[in-house]
């Protein structure tokens, strides 16, 4: 069902768990993995539930066939900006957007969206975050100087969950080809030695194409697509790998204290491009089957089988601010620490850095001049 429309029998989910002993709220503490009430102290464990996790059917989705069990209703906040629906409190009615830093003000309405499967809790609390983002931050030379500034500021950061989709596929294909053998011939060719031309025999390459079929089958696993626009693809590629083997049955009290974006990019949509990840595989091992030292690839038809996938939430801290008027992101990993961002550039260093260099090979040429004189 696209997202927008008006939730029916499903119900709002809330990630708010009061504290039983003094009524705040608790929120997941990545360092204890448990829910931890920074008012009392009060903590509570927060298992994971690892395992098989159950699939729901691509082609029922395509239907518009899903039994209701597996959506909910969220209310999410969509930044004019950059197009980012970050889920909000009922009771939050302005908030800067964690993606762009530009203000946004809530939608108090609610979406009927496909249910997360799983997640992957955070690992690194927000002090850990900030630590990654500073060494990342220490390796840009051209940087202008308020930009380091920003990130010794302790500006608050965003835990994310980000959406993801996860696709498994049974594929068999069929394909045609050649296969290409190198062979070597002997040939007479034209040489200079010591000034003087003459023939000299060499061994030249060649390839002998052979007609090729076969078949080859292949069982993906939790081929991973971003189901969302408000990051540039470069920022989610910069992240990778995930650890999806260390997937958990989705479990509401990890999100406790964080925000979860809504998919932008429907579950339909996304598997275009997991589709595009499975024929670059498919392809591989085509080649591999067709053997020989060279291939070529005429027909490759693919059958899918059983086709599943799964809504998942993967963690990332988000730092975001304004620069003369641009927005700048700092994304990392909330498992690993890999951190990708944007960053400005600083005029007046750079114009310095030229100016050194400039001077240092004024200085180089000078001592040259200087050694042939005398």
């Amino acid at each position: 069902m696209p997202r927008g429309q008006t939730a029916g029998a499903a119900s709002l989910e809330d990630h708010r768990f009061p504290c039983p002993s003094c009524g705040s709220d608790l929120r997941y503490d990545p360092d204890g993995s448990r829910l931890l009430c920074g008012h009392c102290g009060h903590e509570e464990p927060v298992p994971e539930r690892r395992g098989a996790i159950p699939e729901l059917d691509l082609r029922s989705a395509q239907r518009s066939e899903l039994p209701e069990r597996d959506f909910e209703a969220a209310r999410f906040a969509r930044c004019p900006s950059c197009g980012a629906q970050v889920e909000f409190d009922a009771a939050i009615h302005a908030k800067e957007c964690p993606f762009c830093a530009s203000p946004i003000v809530t939608d108090t309405g609610v979406a009927r969206v496909i249910k997360p499967q799983a997640q992957l809790p955070f690992l690194l609390g927000e002090e850990a975050a900030r630590a990654e983002m500073r060494k990342w931050l220490g390796r840009l030379w051209f940087a202008p100087s308020d930009l380091r500034d920003y990130a010794k500021a302790h500006r608050r950061m965003d835990g994310i969950y980000v959406p993801y989709w996860t696709y498994d596929a049974e594929t068999r294909t069929e394909y045609s080809g050649q296969r290409g053998t190198v062979y070597y011939e002997s040939r007479l060719v034209p040489v200079t030695v010591n000034g003087r031309r003459q023939m000299v025999t060499q061994q030249v390459a060649r390839v002998r194409w052979t007609p090729a079929r076969g078949r080859v089958a292949r069982a993906f696993d939790d081929v991973l697509v971003l189901g969302s626009r408000s990051l540039p693809k470069r920022f989610t590629d910069a992240l990778a790998p995930w650890d999806l083997s260390a997937l958990s049955a989705y479990e509401p009290r990890f999100l406790a204290g964080f925000r979860a974006e809504g998919y932008g990019v429907p579950v339909e949509e996304a598997y275009g491009e997991a589709r595009e990840i499975m024929n670059q595989v498919i392809a591989s091992d085509v080649r591999a089957d067709i053997g020989g030292d060279h291939q070529r690839i005429t027909q490759m038809q693919t059958e899918v089988g059983q086709l599943t996938f799964k809504h998942v939430l993967l963690p990332v801290w988000l730092a975001a601010y304004r620069y003369r008027g641009r927005s700048f992101r700092f994304v990392i990993n909330g498992r690993t620490g890999a951190v990708e961002g944007e960053r400005p550039y600083s005029a007046v260093k750079i114009a310095l850095a030229i100016l050194l260099g400039l001077l240092v090979a004024l200085a180089l040429a000078y001592l040259q001049i200087s050694g042939q004189t005398y």
